[in-house]
């Protein structure tokens, strides 16, 4: 371990709530802290603050009264910044802009000693920009924690261009000392957990924009078929649309436009009107008193089919309906369908109800089909997303919608579209996380771990890939991308070398 001992002092910079969450993790581990903060008087009315949180932490019984009393008397704000002298870890929580952290740790460098860490706690900008101006830019590294800091355990340790291999070991052992779970991570824009995570917003978003259900609906599609703690749509109020925006939008002009990271125009629109979710009382979501939650498009209860027919095997986790079915009392019989190549559920009516595969419910190939949304879990999901062909009697959709209801689960009927909800945001999430793991961004491991804790996510997303089929995820997606051209929906190349390799095993 090359973590810095507690005899240490790590000064902040910045006074936030970024800066004091990380000052209070600092000094919670034994650290002596020194806040600074060009304001005048923010660093003492910070230090005030963080006393607070911690004579809360005493009522909690999560620390001691005379540990309470210790951490305060190790904090201290400091009037200049060349009260900072003595640190040997200086973390900068000032505004996401290049020139002025640029200026800050330019002037650091005239005042710490010359092993001293400087990290920046930026989650949008290149640690190796940030750097750039240095003299000596090994030193500087990305520590990248999560909002609120005390609570979160992940932290994101960025390797600029220039930094030093042991100034990174100091810095990820060091979080790993304070009790947090860091991760190594290349200098790319959204690092792991911004960059990994856009398609869960971006596909929510253009789902909504394409009229396939309202915010309401989208959210709970994913919240309750698969397993995502919080909608996109209810996500981003929370964190701020303008804050969610600016960062998409970030990444966007850091990876020259791809057409993989566009941003989208409605939640532009809603940022430039003031709606920037809760700390505005309306975003996506009306948060002033009294104000009526939209409920999700729910369709109303329908009678189950006595019995069902089977043709092949359903793919992935879609596979264990069979079951499913079968435990609610429902006849389940082998279908002969020749020629289908994928297989799908008969209903009574004559109806093909198969798992999205990329493509819409209503082709010139199967005019009376039904499409189910994708979940990581069928048997733990309580809600599933129906879309059917154009083709498709109400008589047939009302079968479809029984079935899964005997199923213990509540339907939500949506427009046909190609990737439907759940499986075009997994997909996308998926291929982010392969490409970027192929790129060497992160470990695999790093990368899972990352989406976990970061972002709260049901599994991490190369854990997926493995339950899904690279040829799968692939096949989802390039079916998309003949059907929308841009390039958006196009399998990065990390992909489908994946997926070529599971057809040789096979």
């Amino acid at each position: 371990m090359t973590a810095l001992g507690t005899s240490s002092t790590v000064a902040v910079v910045g006074t936030g709530t970024m800066g004091q969450g990380i000052a209070q993790v600092a000094l919670v581990a034994g650290h002596r802290v020194l806040l600074y903060d060009t304001a005048p008087g923010r660093a003492a009315q910070a230090a005030e603050a963080i006393g607070s949180r911690l004579d809360r932490l005493v009522e909690k019984g999560r620390i001691s009264a005379d540990g309470r009393d210790a951490a305060r008397a190790r904090l201290s704000p400091a009037t200049a910044l060349a009260q900072l002298a003595d640190a040997a870890l200086v973390i900068e929580a000032i505004l996401e802009q290049l020139p002025a952290k640029q200026e800050l740790f330019t002037a650091l460098e005239d005042i710490v000693a010359a092993d001293c860490l400087l990290a920046t706690n930026t989650s949008s900008l290149s640690v190796t920009a940030v750097a750039g101006r240095l003299r000596h830019p090994g030193r500087c590294v990305g520590l990248h924690f999560f909002n609120p800091a005390p609570l979160l355990p992940l932290v994101e340790v960025i390797s600029g261009f220039a930094t030093d291999e042991g100034a990174a070991t100091t810095a990820y052992d060091t979080a790993a000392a304070w009790g947090k779970q860091p991760v190594r991570c290349a200098d790319t824009p959204g690092f792991i957990v911004n960059r990994i995570a856009r398609p869960f917003y971006a596909e929510a978003l253009r789902a909504y924009e394409e009229r396939v259900a309202d915010p309401a609906t989208i959210d709970a599609v994913l919240r309750e078929g698969a397993g995502f703690k919080m909608g996109p749509f209810e996500l981003t109020d929370l964190i701020g649309q303008d804050v969610n925006e600016a960062v998409t939008h970030s990444v966007w002009q850091a990876f020259f436009q791809d057409p993989k990271f566009t941003p989208s125009l409605a939640q532009r629109r809603l940022v430039e009107s003031g709606l920037h979710g809760r700390k505005a009382g309306r975003g996506w979501f009306d948060y002033s008193e009294g104000a009526h939650r939209p409920e999700p498009r729910t369709a109303e209860p329908c009678p189950a089919p006595a019995s069902v027919g089977l043709h092949g095997k359903l793919p992935g986790p879609a596979a264990v309906l069979r079951e499913l079915i079968e435990e609610a009392g429902i006849k389940v019989t082998r279908d002969p369908a020749p020629g289908m190549a994928e297989g799908f559920i008969r209903l009574p009516g004559g109806a093909c109800l198969a798992l999205t595969n990329g493509c819409a419910a209503t082709t010139p190939a199967h005019e009376n089909c039904i499409r189910f949304d994708l979940s990581l879990d069928y048997r733990a999901a309580t809600r599933i997303a129906l879309a059917a062909s154009v083709a498709v009697s109400e008589e047939d959709l009302a079968e479809a919608v029984g079935l899964f209801q005997a199923l213990g689960k509540q339907v939500s009927v949506i427009e046909d579209v190609p990737g439907m909800i759940v499986a075009r945001t997994v997909a996308m999430i998926i291929d982010f996380a392969v490409d970027a793991a192929a790129r060497g961004v992160a470990t695999p491991e790093d990368i899972d771990t990352a989406m976990r804790l970061g972002v709260n996510y049901p599994g991490g997303p190369m854990e997926w890939v493995e339950r899904l089929g690279a040829r799968w995820v692939r096949d989802l997606l390039d079916s998309m991308h003949h059907q929308n051209a841009g390039g958006r929906y196009g399998p990065s190349w990390a992909l489908r070398r994946r997926a070529d390799l599971e057809e040789l095993v096979l």
